[in-house]
């Protein structure tokens, strides 16, 4: 059990959080807070200079300029809000997967079929691919996990605490490319246009690190769950089984893979070669190809098909009809994001504006060119901000609204690139998500472990995740600086320094 000095700390940390306001009202207030300070910077005559000679002066929202320019550019802030178009696109044909029940069964193939040695490993491997779908892990994949343990003999706690450090924790890694780095490298791209108009990331700006951090994290959480958390746990004394996969699962599973392959092979077609329908004739190099530029649209095309596909040979669809019922209701689910993106526009359309993003980036580039931190101090000083901010603000997208505008144009010009700075930021996010009650879905983590031992607590549960905690931050800390010292890419077409 937790100290009491833990305890006490865990409280104040919880009452602190618990003062903040909802995220979208967050930006509502910063957005008023940015009216001030563009006054009182504005009326200071703030200043920088950039690195080309040229002079950047603040200019005040409550200008009569800056009141003509918040009438008229309120809806196209939202509109054109990088995050916005593309993550809508994903999420069609996302709804469709999760709404057939694709998802759900291709989950229950990969932790099912997974030898017991094996269980763990494949559980936080799993939970890894689990971010494609959004919440799909936390509501399916946590609650099976602690039923397979129990079936195996284990403690059904142990898998669920190695899913939730899979789901929450390695939030960042993934096998695939997901909506959250749809999302995040929008809020990017809008940062970086502070500095650099024409600098756009690509949703698979950090996809080379995040395959490979799958991997590396889920063998992290495999020894800190057999070596650490699960000998602390009392042994299954129930074995409630789970119901396997149904005959016409398989079967709609089968032509989903089926389609997958077919779908490789043809954008390997299409791609391959210089003078290849999915290469751009001006500038061959896949890198800036039509293919990677429009990723967001390829993955909505196959999953939607892949949903189709499925519903039709398991029998979940009879019509095309319940395709489109499946992304109307998976596109129901956005109204928080929608409302929570539109606020985050204007706080960064304002923040750009006033220019004072422009100003803090070259002020302080100049401050840390000065203390000369390096690369690798940079980035560990971001994981760490990030790590803490993270405790008090769950939602990724709304610390990243908030973090972009000044640490991706500062980074960048100290020749960091915006794929960098943004990779930094989602280790120091996902390593803290399972040890924040903040999280949104720890309470329900906390229900989920409650059928097994029904005194679990927050304090508990907090106290058996700090090991994976622990470990994901310094494991993937580690991965990321050896990455830079190696200078890979991140991502195609997105090196470490510009």
């Amino acid at each position: 059990m937790p100290s009491n000095l833990l305890t006490s700390a865990l409280t104040r940390i919880e009452r602190a959080g618990n003062r903040l306001p909802h995220p979208t009202l967050l930006f509502v207030w910063l957005c008023l807070l940015m009216l001030a300070i563009s006054w009182l910077a504005a009326l200071s005559g703030l200043n920088a200079t950039l690195p080309d000679g040229t002079s950047v002066t603040a200019r005040s929202l409550l200008s009569q300029a800056g009141l003509h320019w918040m009438l008229t550019s309120t809806v196209s802030n939202f509109v054109q809000f990088a995050p916005v178009g593309t993550v809508l696109v994903a999420m069609l044909g996302i709804g469709i997967t999760e709404h057939s029940g694709l998802l759900r069964s291709l989950l229950r193939l990969l932790v099912l079929s997974a030898p017991r040695s094996l269980l763990t490993f494949m559980v936080v491997i799993t939970a890894m691919l689990s971010h494609t779908a959004a919440d799909a892990g936390y509501v399916v994949l946590i609650p099976l996990a602690g039923i397979l343990f129990a079936t195996a003999g284990r403690p059904p706690l142990a898998g669920i605490f190695a899913a939730f450090a899979g789901v929450s924790g390695g939030y960042s890694a993934n096998l695939v490319v997901g909506p959250i780095d749809a999302i995040l490298a929008g809020l990017s791209t809008e940062a970086a246009h502070l500095v650099a108009a024409d600098y756009v990331v690509n949703a698979a700006g950090n996809y080379y690190f995040s395959l490979v951090s799958a991997f590396v994290l889920s063998v992290v959480a495999t020894l800190v769950s057999e070596k650490l958390v699960e000998p602390r746990l009392a042994a299954s004394t129930e074995a409630p089984g789970d119901e396997p996969l149904t005959v016409a699962e398989r079967r709609g599973l089968r032509a989903a893979g089926i389609w997958t392959l077919l779908f490789l092979a043809l954008l390997v077609a299409g791609s391959w070669g210089s003078d290849s329908l999915l290469r751009n004739p001006q500038q061959p190099a896949l890198v800036d190809s039509p293919l990677l530029s429009g990723v967001v649209t390829v993955i909505a095309f196959y999953a939607a098909i892949a949903g189709i596909v499925y519903g039709r040979f398991s029998g979940s669809y009879q019509r095309l009809d319940d395709a489109v019922t499946g992304m109307e209701t998976h596109m129901a689910t956005m109204a928080s994001y929608l409302v929570l993106m539109f606020f985050a526009a204007q706080f960064v359309s304002y923040f750009g504006w006033s220019q004072l993003g422009t100003i803090v980036a070259v002020r302080g580039a100049e401050l840390l060119g000065a203390l000369n931190p390096g690369l690798t101090g940079l980035m560990i000083g971001l994981m760490i901000l990030t790590a803490l901010i993270n405790l008090l603000i769950g939602s990724a997208s709304a610390k990243w609204a908030v973090l972009a505008p000044v640490f991706v144009p500062m980074f960048y010009l100290l020749g960091v690139s915006p794929e960098a700075t943004q990779m930094a930021f989602r280790i120091g996010d996902s390593s803290t998500n399972i040890i924040t009650p903040l999280m949104p879905y720890f309470g329900v983590v906390v229900a989920f472990a409650q059928r097994y031992d029904r005194q679990l607590g927050i304090g508990t549960l907090i106290a058996n995740m700090l090991p994976f905690s622990i470990a994901f931050l310094l494991s993937w800390s580690l991965l990321f600086v050896i990455w830079i010292a190696l200078g890979w890419p991140l991502g195609p077409g997105a090196p470490v320094g510009l």
